[in-house]
């Protein structure tokens, strides 16, 4: 009888809180994707496009140490709507140097000192909480971000296990149904998601300062529910480590922070099939502006590296190593090719926890003399907690060097203190004019937009890891233009002259390899997003074959348009990139080879000569095999494409007359 009765009285508050609730609606400029705020003892939005349910009343709130609790038992003081439609002007363009940014807004007044603004893209949606409490700071509790799926869509999950969400932010992406992810099992962000009718969804987030990231747990149901690393007030270093943390204490909030304030974007990027990912640009809309009022000093790049090929130069007349002859020979290397930069990875300095002086054997203000006469930049590795605690006098001294940017590696945390060093990082970096690659991070969410100074980010589990796994297949290439790069620049570091098909591959540290074809490296200059970017491998290897690496060479890494032709995910991605007046198209497959005719109704010129590298005809019996193809080709024409099992296609394409 009792349970009868509370049956009862909880319909009977159903009713009742229905009664009151109000609803407030807003859709895309193109009315195909509409937002659904529902105000009530909560407040929940859903998201439909085309008719179909994407996202199920999911709440937002937030509980703040002083009793303010945003979000619950809200009362609306008044709306603001507007629509946007303009573009914007990338100052490193990573995808269009031209984003057009057209969108709904509303923002919803809430007595209490706050704000929840809403956005309605053509390509996506977002919601963001904005506080105006006053200066003084408060204590973050707790967000409440929940995304409750309509149905048991197919997920990508970049699952972890760590129960103080620290990572490097390098897992497999693992397809599974949002359903099979038990309680207490997360991942973090960006995550791809596939509704049963095919509709795909990226969630992550932008425009993120002072404030951790957003991890997202699995409900062993068709919802998952976001949670934050606390403050940290006590660690130390593990033994024997020279960068491995160990917590020691934390806070019972995640965020200590300004009352006047934005926090960050919640977003959910969509698109009716996985070849609209490979153009979105949704984490860059929603970032803060460039703040920085001279920015002629930044230039993108290719990069001979270092540490993934171990220095195993060879044919040469010195012993190679981490000392100035080994270095100079990167230089001449990168010279040749018209490179832009090299790094000194881990093992340039005396220590890697003393940045201030380099490595006995390595004379660096003489090498960057040596390079700079050469039009060659240096670019030196760092280890981010030495940095943290010397930054201003360890970049003062690389400026004095005469030194380009630096290589921040390690953080392997997401929590506040970490957000805000790499903000720190990028204020410091871009008032000494250098550049800054954040490794061993977490994914981007804008801050190469406010700071375009910060060229590229790994957060990304690339080429290094094949010198001691398997994991990195062209099943997990073709994964990544759809996951991990939809929210931005990805460190991946391609270009491996040693390849193998599949059966082929084994582990070296010293002379490490590739699976996958030649070909399928070579895709990577167009296909990923990196506008510092690397050629990984020995440049004795490279030398040794002129014609290729001349070819690879000539890929910019900014693009001015880029357009989709063919994705999906985890099988192919195909795209087509402008830099000037010529046009670069890329193709990649896993392990089933495929063909693509590609109109060719993009270019703008009438007549092209192009240049074709594809899979050589031999390339199943030896995966380096490839062929280049000189000929002409017109406007409207159809480019066959032929890409082999674990393959890859690349065309430059220059205007005849």
């Amino acid at each position: 009888m009792m349970t009868k009765i509370i049956q009862i009285l909880c319909f009977t508050l159903l009713i009742h809180t229905a009664a009151f609730a109000k609803d407030y609606l807003l859709s895309s400029p193109d009315k195909k994707i509409t937002i659904k705020v529902s105000v009530a003892k909560s407040i929940t939005w859903s998201v439909i496009k085309d008719q179909e349910i994407l996202i199920n009343p999911s709440a937002m709130s937030m509980i703040l140490k002083d009793g303010r609790n945003p979000g619950i038992v809200p009362h609306v003081s008044k709306t603001i709507t507007k629509s946007v439609n303009q573009n914007i002007t990338a100052i490193i363009p990573v995808r269009n140097k031209v984003i057009p940014e057209v969108y709904n807004e509303l923002k919803l007044v809430m007595k209490g000192g706050y704000t929840i603004e809403y956005r309605a893209y053509n390509d996506g949606v977002a919601y963001r909480f904005v506080t105006e409490m006053g200066p003084q700071p408060i204590e973050v509790n707790f967000e409440e971000v929940v995304f409750n799926f309509n149905e048991n869509c197919r997920i990508y999950l970049p699952k972890e296990d760590n129960p103080e969400l620290q990572s490097h932010y390098e897992a497999d992406f693992q397809s599974m149904n949002l359903a099979d992810i038990p309680a207490e099992k997360y991942g973090y962000l960006p995550l791809y998601v596939a509704s049963p009718a095919g509709t795909k969804m990226v969630i992550t987030e932008s425009d993120l300062h002072d404030y951790p990231n957003l991890f997202l747990f699995g409900t062993n149901g068709n919802t998952l529910t976001g949670r934050f690393p606390k403050v940290i007030l006590e660690s130390k270093r593990k033994e024997n480590s020279d960068r491995a943390e160990l917590i020691v204490k934390k806070a019972d909030y995640h965020a200590k922070t300004s009352g006047n304030r934005t926090f960050p974007w919640r977003t959910v990027i969509i698109s009716p099939d996985d070849k609209g990912l490979l153009e979105n640009e949704m984490v860059y809309k929603l970032s803060s502006p460039n703040i920085l009022k001279n920015t002629a000093w930044i230039k993108p790049g290719k990069v001979s590296w270092d540490w993934w090929n171990d220095n195993n130069i060879y044919g040469v007349n010195f012993k190679s190593g981490i000392n100035t002859d080994t270095y100079k020979y990167y230089v001449d290397f990168a010279s040749a090719y018209g490179l832009e930069y090299i790094i000194l990875d881990e093992g340039w300095s005396r220590s890697t926890t003393d940045l201030l002086a380099p490595n006995p054997q390595l004379d660096i203000e003489g090498l960057v003399k040596y390079a700079a006469a050469k039009n060659v930049g240096v670019i030196l590795w760092a280890l981010w907690k030495p940095l943290d605690q010397q930054m201003d006098a360890i970049l003062d001294q690389y400026v004095r060097w005469g030194v380009k940017g630096i290589k921040v590696d390690f953080m392997a945390r997401a929590d506040q203190y970490m957000v805000n060093f790499y903000e720190r990082a990028a204020q410091a970096t871009a008032k000494r004019k250098l550049l800054l690659d954040l490794h061993g991070a977490y994914k981007p969410v804008g801050l190469n937009r406010e700071y375009p100074n910060v060229l590229n980010f790994e957060g990304v589990r690339g080429m290094e890891n094949n010198k001691w796994e398997e994991t990195i297949t062209p099943v997990h290439n073709t994964t990544l233009p759809f996951t991990r790069m939809v929210a931005g620049p990805m460190d991946y570091t391609p270009g491996a002259m040693l390849n193998s098909n599949k059966d082929e591959f084994h582990i070296s540290m010293t002379s490490p390899m590739s699976r996958g074809t030649r070909a399928h490296q070579a895709s990577m200059y167009v296909i990923y997003d990196s506008p510092l970017q690397m050629l990984c491998d020995n440049p004795s290897n490279y030398l040794r074959e002129p014609v290729y690496t001349h070819y690879i060479a000539r890929f910019p890494t900014t693009w001015d348009k880029t357009i989709a032709l063919e994705g999906k995910i985890a099988a192919y991605a195909v795209v087509a990139r402008k830099n000037g007046n010529n046009w670069y198209i890329g193709g990649m497959t896993n392990w089933d080879a495929r063909s693509f005719d590609i109109p060719l109704t993009f270019l703008e010129g009438k007549k092209y000569k192009i240049d074709i590298l594809k899979d050589g005809i031999n390339v199943d019996k030896h995966a380096a095999d490839y062929q280049i193809i000189n000929k002409e080709i017109s406007k409207g024409e159809n480019l066959h494409i032929d890409m082999a099992a674990g393959g890859g296609f690349t065309a430059i394409l220059t205007p005849i007359g």
